[in-house]
């Protein structure tokens, strides 16, 4: 290994355990790895910079802006008022209703600014239940984790592989060609997550305690209470129809561009907080109140260990490593180790990288094999997208990871299982539905 490799390995254990010991701030931790890299010449400022300006942060920032738009409006005060009808009804089996609900559009939008719009809602809606928001805020992003792995466009990460693969030569997938898989993932999981999260994540809203400085703690409950600023919801916001209409557009406007390929989620995303702007519809002060910067900075950090672990040849030593070991072995059995492998990287990568660095070698493997590449491109798929047993595998665990006060090993301890779950079913699926 050379010094570089040495040094990522050591930055990236270093981060891992920084946040599992959970007594210093996940962006100061995030930040923190990223500066020890820049330090010792393992990325470059140029680097370093194009990490926070990477088309991840701009779409997330710009969502955002967005969704502090329409909680201006007082759309979400609405939206809020309509779920707890529901769930004072039905309790919180309402509030998986309304998961359901949240996932299912998740199929076919982006799981981003799903969970940007609809945590929030969730959150206020279990605290005024007197249920804890720490019970479902985890849940969600899985689900729309879950059910974005059931499309095409469900999930960016699909999208990536396919066009990673059409390069290598391979045909396009369909819209709904990876669906015979990514039902029963998401409901396997979904059952999964219904019988476990009140035990594993907490019941009622006034027992929850969590760790660490709780003047720092309080804080964050306070600001995570909605996307933008504390005081969004102290009082009702009087619901501006123009307002109201306009920012929903905009949003919906973003995302459907996005989906049919007019252009990038960044590009869409940063030109609707514009217009909103230019329309009044928010002002700029508001535009950057409702900024989640610590949400920001963390995925930044995160993708310039990422960016170190590509440059320094990590992950290309990582892959031929894969390939070697995989030799003599049945095409199944192949399957499953890129499987795991792929799932593993997207814990410590995200999963953008993940998906630019695996599906190339998923194609060299099927190839060395003399099978099919489509089953492994599957895998591949679903693995990048599937990582649940830490905050960084996908951009919606940090979301909720921040917002809800987690520790790490709450993702841990109920994502881990979820991991090995949906790692069954989908080997099963992917046999059933693309032979070898």
């Amino acid at each position: 290994m050379t010094v570089d490799q040495i040094l990522t390995l050591v930055v990236l254990a270093a981060v891992v355990a920084a946040l599992v010991w959970d007594k210093i701030r996940a962006d100061v931790v995030a930040l923190t790895g990223a500066a020890v890299l820049l330090m010792t010449g393992v990325v470059r400022p140029v680097d370093v910079q194009g990490a926070f300006a990477s088309p991840a942060i701009i779409a997330l920032a710009s969502l955002f802006v967005i969704a502090y738009a329409l909680e201006l409006s007082g759309l979400l005060d609405r939206a809020i008022s309509a779920a707890v009808v529901m769930c004072r009804r039905f309790g919180a089996a309402g509030i998986w209703m309304l998961l359901a609900m949240i996932g299912s559009v998740s199929c076919f939008l982006n799981s981003t600014p799903i969970v940007v719009l609809g945590a929030p809602v969730v959150r206020d809606v279990a605290k005024t239940l007197n249920l804890s928001p720490r019970r479902f805020l985890i849940p969600l992003s899985y689900v729309t984790i879950l059910t974005g792995c059931c499309t095409l466009i469900g999930t960016s990460t699909n999208l990536l592989v396919d066009d990673m693969a059409s390069v290598s030569g391979q045909a396009r997938f369909g819209m709904f060609e990876v669906t015979p898989v990514g039902i029963p993932m998401a409901l396997v999981g979904g059952v999964y997550l219904f019988l476990v999260s009140g035990r594993l994540l907490g019941g009622r809203h006034e027992d929850d305690r969590p760790e660490g400085d709780m003047a720092a703690i309080d804080q964050l409950q306070i600001h995570s209470a909605q996307v933008g600023d504390a005081a969004v919801f102290a009082e009702k916001r009087p619901l501006v129809w123009r307002k109201a209409i306009m920012a929903l557009a905009t949003f919906l406007g973003a995302v459907a561009l996005a989906t049919i390929g007019i252009a990038p989620i960044a590009a869409t995303a940063f030109a609707g907080a514009v217009l909103l702007i230019l329309l009044r519809v928010i002002s700029a002060d508001e535009a950057y109140s409702g900024l989640k910067p610590e949400i920001l900075i963390l995925i930044a950090g995160m993708v310039v260990i990422g960016i170190a672990m590509d440059e320094s040849g990590l992950a290309a030593s990582a892959s031929k490593f894969l390939i070697a070991s995989v030799h003599g072995l049945s095409p199944m059995a192949a399957l499953a180790v890129l499987y795991l492998v792929t799932m593993v990287l997207t814990e410590l990568l995200s999963n953008a990288t993940v998906a630019v660095l695996v599906t190339p070698v998923a194609v060299a493997l099927a190839e060395s094999l003399g099978v099919s590449p489509r089953p492994f491109l599957v895998a591949v798929m679903m693995a990048a997208s599937a990582a649940f047993a830490t905050p960084f595998g996908y951009q919606t665990n940090v979301i909720v990871y921040q917002m809800g006060g987690y520790r790490y090993m709450d993702f841990v301890r109920i994502g881990l299982p979820l991991n090995l779950i949906t790692f069954v079913v989908a080997i099963i699926a992917i046999g059933y539905a693309f032979p070898f």
